[in-house]
């Protein structure tokens, strides 16, 4: 009976799965049918009881966090007669929150910087005012008092006082690829991930400020092909040029100075960040009391990481802090790095071989260890001061997963707020009254929920339920995690996603796909349904795996590829293949991998290592050679070209080119100001010498993340269409 029920089920199996929709790309990328919604712009209110949201972008609209109802409207565009603005990107409020500053005709730079036409709205006088008619700005800030607003213009710093309604220029010597005031420069704001290179002292006294002289940067060109002017009727002959300063490791860097203004007297000096120049200032801030600029050095080699105190009137400076590592000091403790209202300050360190939280006094001694055991701590949310709690969040149960905890100095008071397992984040409300928790698993998309500062939930925010019936319709595989030992013995995660009708006495053909990069996590008990999911629907068995040098695996994992970035990486990434052959549901001569960035450069290096393991691969926007990357990002894992040559080049796939055995596709946007397409055409040439056949595809004035207009669509229809030919047969 039980033959005959198994056999049944075998035969109504094709049946039941053609009964269920199948996702088509457009799904994915066009259409957003598995989009997650969220809950996002909400802003916490003086009170900690309220908080605020942008809706339509024409509205701020005034919140209850205890009940949910709607209490008022803060501002509203379709109220004010003829408004110079019809809708706004962004807002932010004034300490006091009488004033609010609109964001609005943004135009993107780099990653994260952009110019913008800032307008301020007053609510006392009910006037919504540009911030500036000279010409569009950035990083436009409110002083602490909401007097003043400071702002960048063509690399220069300006200060608009709102009670007079002028404006003061505070740097004059800006000048384009050479001299910044007041913001990053390229390297600085794609490495250390910030586009605002100045602060306002607490008590709005001072605006002190980062001057980057890049005079001695060598330049990079790209060109920029403009195609069809339909104006004109004709092409243009030549294309233009986009050049920038880009630091390649080894090279020269900015020279960076740390001034400090005072309003009052219009005098600007520099503070004293050492007499060494080829160094780093990561970070600029300034202490509760505002009676020190706090300047945050870091050396070159980037293993010794200083925090300064300076005097705001002298500049004269004095060392509060040390942080030094046998290897790299971690990017974590630069956002980490937070001070209580008291003065005392908490780090993330990783002394003691994971990355916890220390707490120190006004002088930098340390006060207590707040977290310990074999984790890694992976976000700080801060310290409630009147229940004397500390909030974080902890890869505590699993690498794969992420917890919401809190904890007292003294340790005795300490417990998990988040209930549910998989990958928990909080946002707190100030004052820390509430707190609003963002969960998803492997087969739970996005839960956002409300909850008091006990954990006890108040409401659902967002449930996604018409996502979860969407994915009811659809045969969308699931993530099945497991765990393998290398032959060194090393413990890797992964996941896997099977094709719907799954039969394990099939032979299936298996994409790795991966990111691999230092402290990285593809490997996450959380939800997506996108283009892995596609794959295994049309017969593809889907893996990933975190090699060594991934994170929440303590220090010692995450940092065994200093010096030989993707050594042990591509290492792994063969064991992980060599594993997946021996499945008896796997087809051994059918495994492909590919990535992105870092992902690609892992491609093309784990394919040359791995010579007949791998049928083909896909390597998108790869660093090819690390000497080709910026200075920053590069030599924090791998010192300088001069110090380390060895390390360079032979990891690099320009190196290893000719033992590809398997078909490669490799594919690259021409205005990739991040990884330089230089990368992709060193390697196609290695590749050509080396007598091995590939496919190559370039995206015309696309950057790093390749997108606009068709141009997503397009890119992995060609990577579906290149799979299912060389692994499917297709």
């Amino acid at each position: 009976m039980r033959k005959l029920r198994i056999f049944m089920f075998l035969v109504f199996i094709p049946f039941i799965l053609s009964a269920q929709k199948q996702i088509t790309l457009e799904d994915i990328f066009v259409n957003g049918t598995f989009n997650q919604k969220s809950v996002q712009g909400l802003r916490s209110m003086n009170d900690g009881n309220h908080y605020t949201v942008m809706e339509n972008g024409a509205r701020v609209v005034k919140y209850s966090y205890q009940t949910g109802q709607k209490v008022s409207e803060v501002f509203d565009l379709s109220s004010i007669a003829n408004a110079p603005i019809s809708r706004f990107n962004q807002y932010e409020f004034s300490n006091d929150e009488t004033k609010i500053l609109l964001t609005t005709d943004i135009e993107p730079i780099y990653r994260h910087s952009y110019t913008a036409a800032y307008y301020v709205w007053n609510s006392v006088t009910q006037e919504l005012t540009p911030l500036s008619e000279n010409g569009k700005q950035q990083l436009a800030t409110f002083s602490p008092d909401g007097e003043r607003v400071a702002f960048v213009r063509d690399n220069n710093l300006f200060i608009k006082s709102l009670r007079f309604g002028t404006e003061s220029q505070i740097t004059y010597d800006g000048e384009r690829n050479r001299i910044i005031n007041g913001a990053p420069d390229w390297v600085y704001e794609e490495e250390f991930g910030f586009s605002k290179a100045f602060a306002w002292s607490p008590d709005s006294k001072f605006l002190a400020f980062m001057q980057f002289d890049e005079s001695e940067v060598r330049e990079f060109s790209m060109a920029m092909f403009k195609g069809l002017q339909p104006a004109m009727d004709e092409y243009s002959l030549y294309p233009g040029e986009e050049t920038f300063k880009y630091p390649k490791a080894g090279e020269k860097n900015s020279n960076v100075k740390v001034m400090v203004h005072e309003i009052r007297s219009r005098t600007t000096i520099t503070a004293d960040a050492g007499g060494e120049t080829d160094q780093y200032i990561p970070r600029i801030n300034w202490t509760p009391d505002a009676n020190d600029l706090v300047i945050m050095r870091l050396n070159r080699r980037q293993d010794q990481l200083d925090v300064l105190y300076a005097n705001p009137f002298t500049g004269d400076s004095r060392l509060v802090y040390r942080e030094k590592n046998d290897k790299f000091v971690d990017q974590d403790f630069l956002d980490k790095f937070i001070f209580l209202d008291n003065g005392h300050f908490v780090v993330t360190s990783e002394r003691n071989g994971y990355s916890h939280l220390y707490l120190h006094d006004k002088q930098g001694f340390e006060l207590a260890q707040l977290t310990k055991g074999d984790f890694d701590v992976t976000d700080f949310y801060g310290y409630d001061p009147n229940r004397k709690l500390f909030y974080y969040q902890a890869a505590a149960e699993s690498p794969t997963r992420r917890e919401v905890y809190f904890i007292s100095q003294d340790g005795k008071k300490k417990g998990k707020l988040s209930s549910l397992q998989g990958t928990n984040r909080a946002d707190f409300a100030k004052g820390f009254k509430y707190y609003i928790n963002y969960f998803s698993n492997s087969s739970t998309p996005n839960l956002v929920t409300l909850h008091d500062w006990q954990g006890k939930q108040l409401r659902i925010l967002e449930s996604n339920e018409a996502l979860k019936n969407t994915v009811k319709e659809y045969a969308v595989a699931q993530k099945e995690f497991f765990t393998f030992k290398t032959a060194e013995g090393i413990e890797l995660h992964g996941w896997m996603l099977k094709p719907a009708g799954f039969n394990p006495a099939q032979k299936y053909p298996v994409l790795i796909t991966q990111y691999s990069g230092p402290n990285s996590q593809q490997v996450l008990d959380n939800f997506r349904v996108g283009w892995n999911e596609y794959l295994a629907q049309e017969g593809f068995i889907v893996v990933s795996v975190d090699p060594r040098g991934t994170g929440a695996r303590g220090e010692a994992f995450r940092k065994v590829t200093y010096m030989q970035l993707g050594k042990y990486e591509s290492d792994d990434m063969v064991e992980a293949a060599r594993y997946l052959a021996r499945q008896s549901y796997i087809d051994g001569e059918k495994i492909a991998i590919w990535g992105w960035s870092y992902g690609g450069f892992m491609t093309a290096l784990t394919m040359s290592k791995g010579g007949e393991l791998f049928r083909a691969g896909i390597s998108v926007a790869p660093v090819t050679s690390w000497r080709f990357y910026d200075s920053i990002y590069t030599e924090r894992y791998m010192r300088t070209p001069r110090e380390n040559p060895d390390g360079y080049d032979d990891n690099s796939p320009l190196s290893h080119a000719g033992d590809i055995k398997g078909r490669m596709l490799l594919v690259h946007g021409t205005a990739d100001d991040n990884v330089h397409v230089q990368n992709t055409m060193e390697l196609a040439e290695a590749l050509v010498q080396g007598n091995v056949q590939f496919d190559l595809m370039i995206y015309t004035n696309r950057n790093h993340g390749i997108r606009g207009g068709n141009t997503t669509m397009h890119l992995y229809k060609m990577k579906t269409d290149f799979l299912k030919r060389e692994l499917q047969g297709k």
